[in-house]
């Protein structure tokens, strides 16, 4: 049977100037309706907990999350994709600071900008806000990060900044932490508090 993962190695081999037939394959393979386009594999570390904590199988429903290693890739992933390519619908999170940008790529591409969700910083900081410092701080603990997190604190580029700054720098302080923290803020998140822009993004789905 078709595996997600492989469909994801092909376009991003193909995103590198590799051969478009795998990805084109597995896509029918695998009868793909909708592509989700996050920035990197935090997001969509995040978008699968979410979705495996609602209960939605979203390779069964047609939708590929796929990570395009940065803001800077989303024309190229869109070309590939989007109408001119594979023809699946775009969705996806971007980060606010990054929507002129996106907007541009997705015209080009042909693909409607609309069908993205704008998150304020990124999808880390969205998550945060929704849980609060402290529980965020709680989770750090039990994960036997907090001797790295008070070390953290007392450098000295932290004195004086907001403490959801401070934990979103932290989060992106260790290769793989992220990704680790990106699902286990997730998995902690009562259904009232899901960041709207990705609890809109599901409502698409």
């Amino acid at each position: 049977m078709a595996d997600m993962g492989a469909f994801r190695d092909a376009v991003d081999q193909w995103a590198a100037d590799g051969p478009g037939e795998p990805a084109r394959d597995l896509a029918v393979r695998l009868g793909l309706r909708t592509a989700v386009l996050v920035e990197g594999p935090s997001d969509l570390a995040a978008v699968e907990a979410l979705a495996a904590r609602r209960g939605r199988d979203l390779a069964a429903e047609g939708v590929a999350v796929v990570s395009m290693g940065g803001a800077m890739s989303v024309g190229r992933y869109a070309d590939l994709l989007g109408a001119s390519g594979l023809g699946l619908r775009l969705t996806g999170l971007c980060d606010e600071r990054e929507q002129p940008y996106y907007d541009r790529a997705l015209r080009r591409a042909g693909a409607l900008s609309a069908g993205f969700l704008v998150c304020a910083a990124d999808l880390e900081d969205e998550l945060i806000r929704s849980l609060g410092t402290a529980r965020v701080e709680e989770i750090i603990e039990a994960e036997g990060d907090l001797r790295a997190w008070q070390t953290f604190l007392h450098q000295p580029a932290q004195h004086g900044r907001p403490r959801h700054r401070q934990l979103r720098r932290f989060l992106g302080t260790k290769k793989g932490r992220k990704i680790r923290y990106g699902l286990l803020l997730v998995e902690s998140l009562t259904p009232s508090q899901v960041p709207a822009p990705l609890d809109a993004l599901f409502t698409r789905l």
